[in-house]
């Protein structure tokens, strides 16, 4: 069916805001290899395709996309399709201290009060929520963790005891989904599970990785397995240059206004194209991190020497790629031409209330955050730490840095900027008037308790590198969110309004 997307035929579009917006998208539904398809033109233009890898798993009776493929290896089948119901192995199961108790609690209901896991190695313990606070139930939560990781004797626990100073913690990381990859416990062709809903961010690795709830995931620490439907696939080809001043947030902010958040409701996204395979580990991360935004089940890009390379002194767990075959049915492609995009953010108050950061030059803004699973990374803050260096301003607005792990921390203070004369990031953010980065966590992303760092106490407009903006969710009900990548995070910083970073950039 790749033959048939690529021969499509375009026409130019009349509304030269959607133009502007849709980044010359087109899109083609598969339905059957014995019916035409119909096509929905949106585009003046389609790069082509790039050549998709083989299968490593052999021949196969049926073709099958890459999420297929891994359930069908984790489910023993030798083929499944979409709305198949298989169990399936899982690899890896994380939990959080949000969920972990109640997790932990459904798991002693079920299988008794003595019962041990199904496997001690191939569960991953991550406070990484509600951590720097003076809650005492959010302190009881870490300590619920401990206890059960002890009893259990669970071997990859990151505990942290002294909430004081993080860095007397060695063991503590942070933000789960960035510790999950930089502790190596993200490998190609597995299935990782994790009570959280940005657990797809491990999908680019190229393994299926899902958020489940705290029933579910009781029921995998007893038995390793879990039921699941087989999801469609939609693909989306991201071809073209990517310009200086566009990051991985502006693509996935992109593909989320072109299809809605619920536009991939239990469906699997596969990213492919050369834009794709041109992004660094940490910026595929950021693109599958929010698949759940428009409703996705998991997102996936391909591993290739990027990933091995990645993983190579993380891991020594052997693993195995699998890749969509030639003849896979996707239940929809979308194809984008990423060269004419320009810098984007959500407004408020839905991840798909896409604009372009320019036309909301007027929006005056109180803060800036720049932090979380979707943009506390550490390229992340060397992005936002570009355009401080080139603007060689002061900040106009408080803003608030807070680093995914205490390895981005340690980065922030140690990695040269380059091109900065021999800076680190944290010298740059000092000198442009930002606050002092503060202490690992998912800080004020999800709001969390009132003395949470950089909560949003008060109805304030901020623009931020986090993932949802629904009314209410870094604190306020009556707060604003703007989703924006880094670089427009750290250009409207400079300027108290919402900026497209190109000011600064080019």
């Amino acid at each position: 069916m790749a033959s048939a997307a690529t021969a499509l035929s375009f026409t130019p579009l009349i509304n030269k805001k959607n133009v502007e917006l849709s980044a010359f998208v087109s899109r083609s539904s598969v339905l059957s290899p014995n019916k035409s398809i119909p096509r929905k033109i949106v585009s003046v233009m389609s790069p082509q395709q790039t050549e998709r890898k083989p299968s490593t798993t052999g021949s196969v009776k049926t073709a099958m996309t890459m999420t297929e493929k891994i359930l069908a290896r984790a489910s023993e089948k030798s083929e499944l399709i979409p709305g198949d119901n298989v169990w399936v192995n899982v690899d890896v199961l994380m939990t959080h201290d949000v969920c972990g108790p109640g997790s932990f609690g459904i798991f002693k209901k079920e299988f008794g009060p003595t019962a041990k896991v199904w496997d001690r190695e191939k569960i991953v313990v991550i406070p990484d929520h509600y951590i720097f606070t003076n809650d005492q139930r959010a302190n009881r939560n870490v300590d619920i963790l401990r206890d059960f990781c002890t009893e259990q004797n669970i071997k990859h626990f990151y505990d942290i005891t002294d909430l004081g100073n993080f860095k007397a913690n060695p063991d503590y990381k942070g933000v789960c989904h960035v510790a999950l990859a930089q502790e190596g416990h993200c490998r190609p062709g597995e299935v990782l599970l994790g009570t959280d809903s940005h657990t797809c961010t491990a999908g680019a690795f190229g393994q299926f990785a899902t958020g489940i709830g705290n029933t579910d995931a009781g029921f995998v620490l007893g038995t390793g397995k879990i039921l699941l439907k087989v999801p469609q696939t939609l693909r989306f080809v991201m071809e073209g240059e990517m310009p200086d001043y566009l990051m991985a947030k502006d693509l996935i902010l992109q593909t989320i206004g072109e299809i809605s958040v619920s536009g991939a409701t239990y469906k699997s996204m596969e990213f492919v194209g050369s834009t794709v395979e041109s992004l660094t580990m940490e910026e595929r991360m950021t693109l599958c991190n929010m698949v759940v935004e428009a409703g996705g089940k998991n997102g996936v890009v391909p591993a290739d020497s990027i990933t091995h390379e990645y993983l190579k002194d993380k891991t020594s767990v052997p693993y195995e790629a699998v890749y969509s075959d030639g003849q896979a049915r996707f239940l929809s492609e979308y194809r984008f031409d990423i060269s004419k995009l320009e810098p984007l953010v959500a407004k408020p108050h839905s991840p798909d209330n896409r604009a372009l950061a320019r036309e909301c030059k007027d929006v005056k803004i109180d803060r800036v955050y720049i932090g979380s699973c979707t943009g506390g990374k550490f390229e992340d803050f060397l992005a936002a730490a570009k355009v401080f260096l080139a603007s060689g301003k002061k900040v106009k607005v408080p803003t608030f840095l807070v680093p995914a792990t205490q390895k981005v921390w340690v980065d922030l203070y140690s990695v040269p900027v380059p091109g900065s004369g021999g800076k680190t990031c944290s010298q740059i953010f000092e000198e442009a008037g930002c606050d002092t980065p503060a202490s690992p966590s998912c800080g004020a992303c999800l709001g969390g308790p009132k003395d949470t760092y950089a909560r949003m106490n008060e109805p304030t407009v901020c623009v931020s590198t986090t993932n949802r903006n629904f009314p209410g969710r870094m604190g306020h009900k009556e707060g604003q969110i703007y989703l924006a990548s880094p670089y427009t995070a750290a250009a409207s910083a400079l300027t108290g309004f919402v900026t497209d970073p190109r000011e600064f950039l080019q």
